[in-house]
């Protein structure tokens, strides 16, 4: 059988490369008998900026994201006493990953009420960020953020926002401290669906466009606004059509594919440095639970059925295409891991959660009267200012 050889020096039966290309739904475009390109899971080339080392971490970063959240999710059902709740990100991590794997450690990062994911993704400790959602003075906001407004500034995560809007504005805000001080940084903020109908959008958007700020906005269209269809609260099919209105670029991308979102958001990135201006990026995606809490949902099982507003059989549809598994097939069948690897990595990721979940539920609580420390940027707040 004739056998074809990549630059990496693989040998690669003709069978076997048919065989994994057509499992991955992707594959190797070859070019002088080397190793071109890299197809994501929809389609989404590779570009070459990334090493083999890098897109091991991306499948890693979003399976960290996934045993985060379904932690979290289990442990809500089932843990005695769990003080933590959730907007599960389970579902979405492709954006997360793709999104933060073209960002450097200094680029700024906004979120919004669902955005563990974000803050992982970016690179913040989990355990720090495992004690925050259950109120542990260990947390990265000692205890006093909670999930909806999880931060950790020292890896660019300057925030999540239970408010939905705002975010946008702070974003845009950040950009223009950048444009001020003349670095090449780039502020992100994440927003979903229903964020993109709020005046806080119309506000950074205009602003970012008129001043070129180094702005990207990622929307994550989950396709529901808690349980509303986006589309019964516009008439737009693609939302990244509003760029248009700015005078931006606006791209929509399958936020399933993370090589994809990665090859996107890389454009808006350079884009954004190179001083031309803001970018709105609209990944299509999904959210596997409910919009908030435990609703539908049981221990140990993926996604939440039988809710009334969703078919169960667009949930089953939308898990066929999981992100993580796309790219752990693309990465298969690629040689770049085996199906070994890929599960022992797995069960690493799993041992990572698990301690940080240890971590957390053995922190001390915080207390009310610590949380004074923090109402001034610096000194406390004393007994006659509480009278």
């Amino acid at each position: 059988m004739e056998e074809k050889k990549s630059e990496k020096g693989m040998v690669v039966s003709r069978r076997s490369f048919m065989k994994g290309l057509t499992a991955a739904g992707a594959g190797l475009a070859f070019f002088s008998g080397g190793l071109s390109k890299l197809a994501g899971a929809t389609g989404g080339y590779w570009p070459g900026d990334l090493s083999k080392d890098q897109l091991i971490d991306m499948y890693t970063r979003m399976m960290r994201i996934r045993w985060f959240e379904r932690t979290i999710i289990d442990s809500m059902l089932s843990v005695k006493g769990y003080r933590g709740y959730a907007h599960s990100y389970a579902g979405q991590e492709a954006v997360a990953v793709g999104v933060c794997s073209a960002l450097r450690k200094d680029d700024y990062v906004f979120g919004n009420h669902r955005s563990h994911g974000h803050c992982i993704a970016k690179g913040a400790d989990i355990k720090k960020m495992m004690a925050e959602i259950d109120f542990r003075a260990t947390g990265s906001c000692k205890g006093y953020g909670g999930s909806m407004h999880v931060a950790d500034v020292s890896v660019g995560v300057m925030g999540a926002d239970g408010i939905v809007g705002p975010g946008a504005v702070f974003a845009a805000g950040a950009a223009y401290g950048i444009k001020v001080r003349r670095t090449d940084q780039v502020a992100v903020v994440f927003g979903g669906d229903g964020q993109a109908n709020t005046p806080w959008f119309h506000v950074a958007m205009n602003e970012a466009a008129n001043f070129d700020l180094p702005f990207i906005y990622v929307l994550e269209n989950n396709l529901y606004q808690i349980w509303v269809k986006y589309t019964d609260t516009t008439s737009l099919r693609d939302l990244a059509d509003r760029a248009k209105g700015y005078g931006m670029p606006g791209r929509v991308v399958d936020g399933q594919d993370v090589l994809a979102v990665h090859n996107v958001m890389k454009e808006a990135v350079d884009r954004a440095r190179a001083g031309k201006g803001p970018t709105l990026i609209e990944a299509k995606t999904y959210r596997y639970y409910d919009h908030m809490g435990m609703a539908g949902a049981k221990p140990g099982e993926l996604g939440a059925f039988k809710l009334d507003y969703r078919p169960d059989n667009e949930l089953r549809a939308w898990l066929a295409k999981d992100p993580i598994v796309l790219h752990r097939r693309v990465l298969v069948a690629n040689g770049i891991l085996s199906e070994a690897e890929a599960s022992s990595l797995e069960e690493k990721v799993k041992g990572e959660v698990k301690e940080a979940f240890n971590f957390a539920m053995s922190s001390p609580m915080c207390t009310p009267e610590d949380g004074l420390k923090n109402v001034y940027a610096t000194g406390t707040v004393l007994p006659r200012q509480m009278a």
